[in-house]
């Protein structure tokens, strides 16, 4: 089925679906995230249509962008506000994450933050905060399936979780709708509904990992997110603290070898990747990219 076939009703995400696109290996690859409350409208590009004030949201552009650091708009589902600006700073190291937060009284504080801390893995000077914080992407403006199916799981999420809940904006990824991340940790969960939603955020407040809806964790390199969901199905390993990154290696012909420890044992797992077919990836795309495959070629253990 193509996109002339379904015509205006074409989706990405449904079209994703029915290619049986895999979803491991999808995360957006950062680090570093910076969430500023907005409850306001965001545009097709958050940080520039926002009309955030004083030239707020090009200073978060540039700013993000020289650190590193990805900064999304952030806001309750509900568009509640408190009357302050609240700012989360996450470091998504895939071993030791942590996050923090800040509620400022005037917006013009923002201004004032020093992302390049952030960009290396440092504290930006807001206050140590507990997670997880589930931050979905609800970005209709960027794309119509991120509103479509985000905001039904964002909402139901609230009724459940409601201080551990956001909508954000655009986290990459569209046709894999309705997405969310989970900070300060970085897993990226995709093709999520209410129903898969609260399954995921219910593992996560336990400690677990759900594999099924797993894109990957984005302080990774997208071989090594496929190579972590391959070992956690192997051993049929779902804790979020049982399986700890070692390193990973690159090799020829798109072969790379990520290690893995789990209780004192070392694993190798090898993931081949290659280029494959190219696909229309967002609703408002007007070209074909080509979709990244990755093949796990084995899975070993060595002293």
């Amino acid at each position: 089925m193509t996109a002339s076939d379904l015509g205006a009703a074409w989706r990405c995400s449904g079209a994703s679906l029915l290619r049986d696109e895999p979803i491991a290996g999808t995360a957006s690859t950062v680090k570093a995230f910076l969430l500023v409350e907005h409850t306001g409208s965001w545009g097709v590009n958050a940080l520039r249509d926002a009309r955030l004030p004083h030239g707020l949201g090009n200073h978060l552009l540039l700013s993000g962008r020289a650190a590193g650091v990805r900064v999304l708009l952030a806001r309750r589902p509900d568009r509640s506000g408190t009357g302050e600006v609240r700012v989360h700073a996450a470091y998504a190291d895939p071993v030791s994450p942590w996050l923090e937060s800040a509620a400022f009284g005037d917006v013009h504080e923002v201004l004032d933050l020093d992302l390049r801390p952030l960009g290396r893995g440092r504290s930006i000077g807001l206050e140590p905060a507990e997670g997880p914080m589930f931050a979905v992407c609800t970005h209709g403006k960027h794309d119509a399936c991120c509103a479509e199916r985000g905001r039904p799981v964002a909402a139901a999420l609230e009724a459940a979780h409601p201080e551990e809940t956001w909508e954000v904006s655009h986290l990459g990824g569209d046709r894999f709708a309705a997405n969310m991340v989970v900070l300060p940790f970085g897993l990226y969960y995709g093709r999520l509904d209410p129903v898969s939603a609260i399954a995921v955020a219910g593992s996560q407040l336990s400690g677990h990992l759900e594999l099924d809806h797993l894109r990957g964790r984005s302080g990774l390199p997208t071989p090594v997110q496929v190579a972590e969901i391959a070992l956690r199905r192997h051993l049929e390993e779902t804790r979020g603290d049982a399986v700890r990154y070692v390193g990973w290696t690159r090799g020829d012909e798109g072969l790379s070898t990520s290690r893995f420890e789990v209780a004192g044992t070392t694993y190798a797992v090898r993931v081949r990747t290659r280029t494959g077919e190219r696909e229309r990836l967002t609703c408002q795309a007007v070209k074909d990219n080509p979709i990244p495959v990755h093949e796990v070629v084995d899975i070993s253990t060595y002293s």
